[in-house]
């Protein structure tokens, strides 16, 4: 077996079938199988899956359903090691749909050395489209496509900031020598630096970007959901910077274990700079994506420095509560902010993936 292609999945039927579809179309070269791990009580999710496989006329012996207890992506990703046949690791999220050619272009791009390969993993546009959807397409909100498409050099390392797990490969002897992804206190964010830390650190491993490798990503996010997901990792980087202490000084610049009081701090002076950007990045939810024309360019500019007082705001809010040994609580964190206007549309896709360290050094970036 050339490839063993590993997918978490919990209670999102439709976005399963559509990806297990595509890995079924795909003309590869490399003989494949795919894993999926079930991350709780799920019992649609086998069904939906092996129908999706069998309609193509697949092997059923090489897609295999694992569940287990809720216990977040890393833990889920890491029950299916024991099972992998294949030399080489493909990591997908559940919402993603791999295009043409994308197997081959993962199994290319381990033909020279030990590394991992991360592919390239376009945001879905839904209808209707909005500014802030294609704010999220077209700047490091969220992941840093933007800024790596504008460097076509394949011998860069991007490091291990780079390596998300919704569209990434790696040499299976690494995955196991490694012990798979970290399960840190707070379930979603930070695995993936993690590994990569680790594989760096310990075997040298490059992190190589390789757009050939392609899928979309299906997730259509709100202001809401993405303010909610940077609250998630502010509360995530607690126990993160505990239990992996080395690897989170190397994305943060400094120990930040010991900044609770700065947190308190932050949040407190920085509020009422939040309260102003909230209602201006939820408008932009209800804002054509031709609203601005010619200044369209510019518009996305702005807007992404606007919104950057609210995003260091939620993640440091998230990191307080974690600090203080308060249950996470998304609502109740950004209540201060949300409360001035009514709630945004919410969707009913779990946060993805995961914030991008800023130059301010306040957050990375999960998805999902």
């Amino acid at each position: 077996m050339d490839i063993s292609v590993i997918i978490p999945t919990f209670q999102r039927h439709q976005k399963l079938g559509a990806c297990v579809e595509a890995l079924a179309a795909q003309e590869s070269r490399a003989a494949f199988e795919v894993l999926i791990g079930v991350d709780g009580t799920d019992e649609g999710a086998a069904r939906v899956a092996r129908e999706a496989w069998a309609r193509a006329g697949r092997d059923p012996s090489r897609l295999v359903v694992h569940q287990g207890p809720k216990a977040g992506l890393a833990a889920v990703r890491n029950r299916l090691i024991p099972h992998l046949r294949g030399d080489i690791v493909v990591s997908l999220n559940d919402d993603v749909i791999v295009q043409p050619g994308f197997l081959d272009a993962h199994a290319r791009a381990h033909a020279a050395r030990p590394s991992i390969i991360v592919g390239r993993t376009p945001w879905r546009v839904h209808k209707p489209d909005s500014f802030f959807a294609l704010l999220i397409r077209e700047t490091s909100m969220i992941f840093f496509h933007d800024v790596m498409d504008r460097d076509p050099d394949p011998a860069r390392d991007w490091g291990f900031r780079h390596a998300w797990p919704l569209n990434l490969s790696v040499p299976a002897r690494i995955v196991r020598d490694l012990a798979g992804w970290a399960v840190f206190p707070a379930t979603y964010g930070f695995e993936d630096d993690d590994f990569a830390f680790r594989a760096a650190t310990r075997f040298g491993c490059p992190v190589f970007y390789r757009p050939a490798a392609l899928a979309i990503h299906d997730h259509a996010m709100s202001p809401r959901d993405y303010l909610e997901r940077e609250y998630r990792l502010g509360y995530a980087s607690w126990g993160f910077a505990h239990t992996s202490a080395e690897c989170a000084r190397a994305m943060f610049g400094r120990d930040i274990t010991s900044e609770s009081g700065y947190s308190k701090e932050f949040t407190r002076h920085q509020l009422a700079d939040a309260r102003r950007a909230w209602p201006v990045l939820r408008s932009l939810a209800d804002t054509h994506t031709e609203t601005f024309g010619e200044g369209t360019t510019l518009a996305i500019s702005l807007a992404y420095q606007q919104h950057l007082p609210l995003k260091r705001w939620a993640w440091r809010r998230g990191h307080l509560h974690a600090s203080e040994g308060l249950a996470i609580d998304p609502s109740l964190g950004l209540e201060p902010v949300l409360s001035l206007s009514p709630p945004s549309p919410r969707t009913t896709d779990a946060p993805a993936a995961p914030p991008a360290r800023t130059p301010h050094g306040v957050a990375r970036s999960a998805a999902g």
